[in-house]
């Protein structure tokens, strides 16, 4: 199938993930899990705005409700992988079946997937794609999406694109059809503040919200949902395909924690551009990125900024004048919040061309 045919499965539209369907059937789905992770498909726009790429598998006839109000529904888990590093995307997780289904049907040995070996993990995800009860959804916020968001004006921290990223997951199974009794997800944050949010955002839809620690090791369903966030990424980032077709990178990186010895050897020698500094595999809003671009990029000052420079400075010297003279000091009326957050400066002077 062409790549173009797939990225149109995942990637999003201008108002995101609202759209997103899921796969046809399970060939469909390990289809389009392996080109998301074996080179690193993602949507083109993604590198530059808006948000990352989410896959809905095919949903099990198992979880399919026939009748509109019909009792009961799936249980589903959400859990995430790489919310730390300075390198690579964070994935979100998401796992649902039936809890009429036997246990015999579902992949044996679930456990955080801290806790299991590389080999373990890939064996519990591939039993996963294999059982046709089991439902997933994979949500990718890539490195560039995580450093837009938290470099902007008004920044977009890491807490909340973790909860918005879990409720498109749990809204994504909704639209399938698929009605949810329990959703159990590894807490970020405080989790009575996360709890009382989903209960606020899908108030009316039945759904039983557990939010607590160590979710991923109580209940085999989060179990699942960590298996495919880790395994996903991981994958992910031992493939990953650079965008800037310019830069001749290696990716001999490590896990991309700040503290892994071989991630901050990488960090060392592939500051590429002196302006664009990193490809766009690091995240910029990390402080180890911050302080890299600062010490090895060059210095750019941006016109907007020396403005405001200039106008606070003459401000300052209108009100010294002002005083020495005697005379009353005109003070600027405070501006409203909304221009200093877009840092928005006055016009002063119009020029006719």
């Amino acid at each position: 199938e062409p790549e173009a045919a797939l990225v149109e499965k995942i990637k999003p539209t201008k108002k995101g993930h609202e759209k997103t369907k899921p796969c046809k059937d399970r060939a469909e789905t390990v289809k389009v899990l392996n080109a998301m992770t074996s080179t690193s498909l993602r949507p083109a726009t993604s590198n530059v705005f808006g948000e990352g790429p989410m896959l809905v598998s095919d949903i099990p006839q198992s979880c399919r409700n026939t009748e509109k109000d019909a009792p009961g529904g799936i249980i589903l888990g959400i859990d995430e992988a790489g919310r730390g590093p300075v390198l690579g995307p964070m994935t979100y997780g998401c796992a649902f079946w039936s809890p009429s289904v036997p246990d015999s049907s579902l992949p044996k040995g679930l456990n955080d997937s801290k806790q299991l070996t590389e080999q373990d993990r890939d064996r519990l995800l591939l039993d996963i794609l294999d059982s046709h009860d089991v439902g997933f959804v994979l949500r990718v916020l890539h490195a560039s999406e995580i450093s837009r968001n938290m470099l902007r004006p008004n920044p977009y921290n890491l807490n909340a694109m973790s909860h918005d990223a879990a409720m498109q997951m749990i809204q994504a199974v909704l639209d399938a059809g698929v009605k949810i009794d329990t959703c159990y997800i590894d807490t970020v944050g405080t989790a009575d503040y996360y709890r009382s949010r989903l209960e606020r955002v899908f108030r009316g839809k039945g759904i039983h919200f557990v939010v607590e620690k160590k979710a991923d090791s109580k209940y085999a369903v989060c179990s699942a949902a960590s298996i495919v966030a880790k395994v996903a990424r991981d994958r992910m980032i031992g493939a990953w395909k650079f965008s800037e077709q310019s830069y001749d990178g290696n990716h001999d990186f490590g896990s991309g924690y700040p503290s892994d010895p071989r991630c901050k050897s990488w960090m060392g020698n592939n500051l590429a551009d002196p302006v664009f500094c990193f490809p766009d595999l690091v995240r910029f809003s990390w402080g180890p990125a911050k302080n890299a671009v600062e010490d090895g990029g060059v210095k750019v000052e941006w016109e907007a900024d020396v403005n405001k420079e200039e106008q606070e400075t003459k401000r300052q010297a209108q009100q010294m004048s002002a005083f020495l003279a005697g005379g009353p000091s005109k003070k600027q009326k405070p501006r409203t919040g909304f221009f200093e957050k877009q840092r928005m400066t006055r016009v002063e002077k119009l020029i006719q061309i």
